[in-house]
Order: structure tokens, then sequence, then C-alpha cells
């Protein structure tokens, strides 16, 4: 088969695919990949140079037809930049004053999106491009250097097609998770170009101006660009499998009171407190983990308080009542100690009514209530 459509899946966690309206000190971003962004990321798995692009591959690589469809159109945010430290920026004073400072400026990204973009030429150049991607010379990205794809480039293999859009409507839409919202409809931008049955552009054609005829200096001409939908479950098949899993939850650390370490950080820790608890200054009989996140034989001495068994259980049943999970209560923090008290006559009441109800049987109880 000769391929004439070569695939490429553009995602990750930010993009930035500048138009001509990315000037000065406000960078927006296109909605979807530009030609030129795509164009100057094949320039740089082929090694091609700025200057270079120009003399050879500019032609070949504005000829092939691009498509470009939304599976996930993303989130806009904002960035705040400084260029620069020593740069004459004007003052408000007038005059042509300056003084030494940066340069601030806002980009904008596109977080979180997914595009499939269809690349449509010659068999030839789809095969050169698809090796050259295979095993890129420069580093390759969505826009800006510090937006890498999360997903293989070359994810879905090239094919041969009649037009963009059934080579668009091949490839299965995919979850990115499986908690995910189903779409219904899924936008696409096709490359415009006159036919007989249509020598002018329709109305609703829009005008990109990203097809670059230099990438030093930058110049670009336009295009037209056309707006066209899929119908999930009609045009497009969806995939069973999402694109990928949740991240697991990190496991939480647990105490381990028969660990060798363990034993030794505490021991340490009743002798430093001269074997007193640290809230009643009774004979500490254990200690108290005021955080776990070094729990199982890795605590450190900071980690540990002695208590003694009332003042301990006192402690605990506050933290379970507040739901704490990491990070718990440190009783020698002076704001606890109302509280601590408090539990404590409680379970010094409650302790003491147990005891007779044992001695005295259910008479007593029945007294009490």
């Amino acid at each position: 088969m000769n391929a004439n459509t070569l695939f490429l899946r553009l995602e990750g966690p930010m993009q930035a695919w500048g138009n001509q309206e990315s000037k000065f000190v406000i960078r927006r971003t296109a909605e979807a990949p530009t030609k030129s962004g795509v164009i100057g990321m094949l320039c740089a798995a082929l090694g091609v140079s700025r200057q270079q692009a120009a003399e050879k591959w500019l032609p070949k690589l504005n000829a092939l037809r691009m498509g470009v469809r939304t599976d996930v159109p993303g989130v806009r945010w904002w960035d705040y930049h400084t260029i620069g430290a020593g740069m004459q920026m004007r003052i408000a004073e007038g005059d042509g004053k300056t003084k030494p400072g940066a340069l601030l400026t806002r980009r904008e990204y596109l977080c979180d999106a997914s595009y499939l973009v269809a690349l449509m030429g010659e068999p030839t150049i789809i095969a050169e491009l698809k090796e050259a991607i295979k095993a890129p010379r420069w580093t390759l990205y969505l826009g800006k250097k510090s937006c890498i794809p999360s997903r293989p480039l070359l994810e879905h293999p090239p094919g041969e097609f009649p037009d963009l859009i059934s080579a668009l409507a091949s490839v299965p839409w995919r979850k990115r998770l499986k908690e995910d919202k189903k779409t219904h409809f899924l936008n696409c931008l096709l490359d415009w170009e006159p036919t007989p049955e249509q020598p002018e552009a329709p109305d609703d054609a829009l005008v990109w101006f990203d097809v670059p005829c230099s990438f030093e200096p930058p110049v670009h001409r336009p295009r037209f660009v056309v707006r066209k939908q899929l119908s999930l479950g009609n045009d497009v098949d969806i995939a069973e499998l999402p694109a990928s899993s949740k991240t697991p939850p990190r496991p939480r650390p647990r105490a381990d009171y028969n660990n060798t370490e363990y034993k030794k950080a505490r021991s340490a820790r009743l002798d430093a407190d001269h074997g007193l608890c640290v809230f009643c200054k009774s004979p500490a009989v254990t200690t108290h983990h005021i955080t776990y996140r070094r729990a199982g034989g890795y605590e450190a001495h900071e980690d540990l308080r002695s208590l003694c068994r009332l003042c301990h259980d006192a402690v605990t049943m506050i933290e379970y009542g507040l739901g704490r999970s990491l990070d718990r209560i440190n009783p020698e923090e002076p704001h606890w100690k109302g509280e601590i008290n408090k539990k404590r006559a409680e379970i010094v009441k409650f302790r003491s009514l147990e005891t007779r109800r044992r001695h005295f049987g259910a008479e007593f109880a029945e007294e009490v209530e």
C-alpha cells in the first residue's frame, strides 16, 4: 500500500500554536495546531535549520494538505513571562526616557488538549516524513520548547485515503479516561482547495495566515480553512479502551511497631523526654506519631512524642474525631491543651463508671442511668 496520509497525534499537558496575532507582549494561541507549527515540527525531525528550510523543504511541505480533528479542545490558560533583565524600557515620564528592566509578556496555552492531524501528499514524502519522526534529529514539541507530547506522535499508522475528511474519520475516537464524558461531535479544520465544482471559497471559510514562506525572518501567507463536523458513532468509531488510566494514589505510610528502626527511634524519644509524658509529666509508656509521613521504620526524632496511656488515648480520640490522616496532633502545642484536658476527663469518667459496673453489676448501671 502506498500511504498518502500521515497521522500525527498531538497531545500534551500544554500546547501553544502561535498565529498572526501572537506578537509583541501578548502571545495568544490558535484554537488548533497551525500549518506553520506542524511544518516546523517536521523540519526539526528532518534536521533542517530555519535558513535551509526556505531553500528546499518549505515548497514541498507547504504542498501537503492538512486537516485537524479536535478530540479534546482543552482549556486556555495564561502565563506571565519576563524577558531580559537589562533591557532599556520606556518609562511613564515620557520624552523617550528609559531605564533598565525586563519586558513583561503574557503567553496563552492550550492545556490538556488532544488533536489528530492528517497530512496528505505524495507517498514518497509521506514515507520520508514518517521515518524522520521515528528518529528525529532534534527535539519535537507542541509549539513551544516547554510543551512536550504525552502520547506517541506516530500512534496511528499512515494510510491511503481519497480526501482529508475520510482520513480523519478512519481513526477511532478514544476517551482519555474511563470516567470522561463522551462528546457527540468532533470539530475538524480542513485545507480548502478550489475544485471544478467549487472554484471559489465558501462564505464561511476562514483565513489562517500560517503557511510559512520563511522561518528566518518569519513570513507567512494565508490559506483558506473550512470547518467540518464528524458524528461519533456514525462517522467515527468509538474505541472500547480509554487512552490512559488514572494514576493510582501513592501508598499511605503505615506504622510498623515491630520494626527494629522504629523501636530505636521510640527508645531515643523516651530517653530525650526523660521517660515523662510531654503533656502531663506522668511516666510515659508509649510514643505518639505527630506525623506518619516517615512511618514504617523511617521515623525522625521530631516525628514522635512521649505520652502516658491516658494522654495517648485522649489525643488519638481527638484525631479520629477530626479525621486526621498523615499529619496528627502535637500535644506540645498550646492550642490543643483545652481539648486534650476535656477528652482526658471524659475518658476518666467513662473508665470509672465501667469499673463500678463490673464490680457492682447491672443494678448500679440502672441507678446511674
